[in-house]
């Protein structure tokens, strides 16, 4: 077993434990994370547009134990991992519980887990555009615009706020040109780049509100 692991590192493979996605050294990988309370449709229109548009080989969903910016706490882990798991199928998307597995509840503290354990592969953070408009709120934010290249996926309504947000306008020299999305994952940060696609305007609030309603019925 120990000459067998000693061959995959060598080849470049990550992730060997039980519950953790192997990924190759030089895969591509996007990471999209969030509290999934509930998943929904805009969540795999994200995903599947940035496997398109970024040139990925993968994207990981990131299903945080909590999200800190948020009083409430989201709906059990286990519930949000089985709904996701239903909602998301597609062989180049995995969702995870890897936050929970290293005791991480905020994006640079998980990004310094991932980089370590899977050398070699390159990642690219995926979010909103409504994500970038409140960047400067999040822990470390430079840290992470400076540790990996980040894929900005626009929503309706949301596109000016970005554009003008704090992080769009320290960052504006490392902005790529949309046409230039494919190269975003090896690029060297501090890279990203704002690519316009046609959305799902689901909100999660929506959805839950929805959902609560058939429950009482």
């Amino acid at each position: 077993m120990k000459s067998l692991v000693r061959l995959l590192l060598a080849l470049g493979w990550c992730g060997m434990a039980e519950g953790w996605p192997i990924a190759q050294a030089g895969r591509r990988i996007g990471l999209l994370g969030g509290s999934f309370d509930p998943p929904h449709a805009g969540h795999v229109h994200i995903s599947l547009e940035a496997l398109k548009r970024f040139q990925l080989d993968e994207v990981w969903w990131l299903v945080s134990p909590g999200n800190p910016l948020k009083a409430r706490g989201p709906a059990p882990l286990a519930t949000r991992l089985a709904k996701a798991r239903q909602i998301m199928r597609h062989p180049r998307v995995q969702v995870t519980d890897l936050e929970a597995r290293m005791g991480t509840r905020f994006t640079a503290a998980t990004l310094d887990g991932l980089l370590r354990r899977y050398q070699g592969v390159d990642f690219v953070w995926l979010m909103g555009a409504d994500n970038l408009a409140s960047f400067h709120h999040w822990d470390r934010w430079r840290e992470i615009f400076e540790t990996v290249p980040i894929g900005v996926l626009a929503r309706p309504g949301d596109r000016i706020s970005a554009r003008m947000s704090p992080a769009a306008r320290r960052y504006r020299s490392a902005k790529l040109r949309s046409r230039e999305a494919a190269a975003l994952a090896t690029s060297a940060a501090p890279a990203w780049c704002f690519v316009n696609v046609p959305m799902m305007p689901i909100s999660s609030t929506a959805l839950r509100a929805e959902s609560a309603k058939f429950t009482k019925n």
